[in-house]
């Protein structure tokens, strides 16, 4: 017997799936984010490093070179909510996979840094990718379900 459910999955809690999908999810979107900054600073000129993507000193708007990590990281979190659309798919869990990978972001600074990250732009970035991440992606998961779902078990006929 066919399923009559459509494209979406099953709704039992998975923790490995979870596990994965967060994996997925930090390695794409900090690869996304690295391509964006050499694709952007190379045009530019500049210089490209680590530091760009974890040293929260350089998210300011005073120089060109931090306009440029600001733009990489709101086009990184609309490239995020793509990704959430395609890895995720779930409305509901939009807010919490964006949430997770900004946090775990926030952790990884933390170290790299060893200080915890108190300037105003850091934060301010941060959560304004956070809630572009999360509203387009659900925007994105929503059109997805609520597509109509297939009810005939029968062949596919023309009327």
């Amino acid at each position: 017997m066919r399923k009559l459910t459509g494209s979406f999955r099953y709704t039992q809690w998975d923790p490995w799936l979870i596990i994965s999908q967060i994996i997925c999810m930090q390695c794409v979107l900090y690869t996304t984010l690295g391509l964006l900054l050499l694709v952007l600073s190379s045009l530019v000129g500049e210089t490209r490093n680590l530091d760009h993507i974890f040293e929260y000193h350089e998210i300011q708007v005073r120089d060109f070179s931090g306009k440029i990590v600001i733009m990489a990281f709101v086009l990184n979190s609309l490239i995020g909510a793509v990704i959430l659309w395609l890895i995720v798919e779930r409305t509901k869990q939009c807010l919490d996979f964006s949430c997770t990978w900004h946090f775990f972001h926030l952790v990884v600074c933390w170290f790299y840094n060893g200080s915890f990250p108190t300037t105003f732009s850091w934060w301010t970035l941060n959560i304004a990718c956070v809630s572009v991440m999360c509203v387009c992606g659900e925007f994105l998961c929503l059109k997805s379900e609520l597509q109509a779902i297939p009810l005939s078990l029968g062949p596919k006929t023309d009327l």
